[in-house]
């Protein structure tokens, strides 16, 4: 089932960034429809968090979707090469954030391989923002792009992950957030890897 908009626009981030593990990210772009378990998650506060792009009300071009209701997506460019996907979370002008990091195939897996110029399945395929957009055809064209709709969406089909697979730590590549840095705002799910799956709709 797509998750709807009363999912996206609770106000805690932290709390919605856990819940993300497990849920099914699908994307149905050119290339073919493609789905993965979303194993990994970071959270990112908005204006209070140092982490954030949108830290002190810091608003540009490239971050606004952050500031629409919650529940569309927020893609951004990493080193100018790395096309970085977060769900966008709360109500309009909170720029709450949730960038997914890993996962596991469960369809397309053929389309995955393309996209990333790989000849197999293996632990590199979906580890990291970077390697999962890629392979799922996010890009920043689908910056502002609702969750809601059919090229780009988050499901819950009952797959409950036990707090004790669950590890929580501090987020990557952000020590520049100072004290915030450190904030146990990452989520990794230890999952079996799922099986194939006839649909994401």
């Amino acid at each position: 089932m797509k998750l709807d908009s009363s999912f996206y626009h609770r106000e805690d981030v932290v709390q919605l960034s856990r819940e993300l593990l497990g849920k099914v990210l699908c994307t149905d772009l050119p290339g073919g429809l493609t789905s993965v378990v979303i194993t990994e998650t970071e959270a990112y506060a908005g204006v209070d968090d140092r982490a954030s792009h949108a830290y002190g009300g810091r608003r540009t071009r490239r971050t606004e979707p952050m500031y629409r209701e919650g529940g569309i997506a927020y893609v951004y460019l990493c080193y100018g090469i790395h096309h970085l996907f977060n769900v966008v979370t709360a109500g309009r002008e909170t720029p709450h954030a949730i960038l997914i990091r890993a996962g596991n195939p469960v369809q397309g897996v053929a389309a995955m391989l393309q996209r990333r110029g790989k000849a197999g399945v293996d632990k590199t395929l979906l580890a990291g923002p970077g390697s999962l957009a890629q392979a799922m055809g996010i890009t920043t064209k689908l910056s502002g792009e609702s969750l809601l709709g059919n090229r780009i969406w988050i499901e819950n089909r009952g797959l409950s992950i036990a707090e004790s697979r669950v590890r929580v730590g501090p987020r990557v590549g952000v020590d520049y957030a100072a004290e915030d840095a450190a904030l146990p705002y990452r989520f990794i799910a230890s999952t079996e890897q799922p099986g194939t799956d006839p649909g994401c709709l």
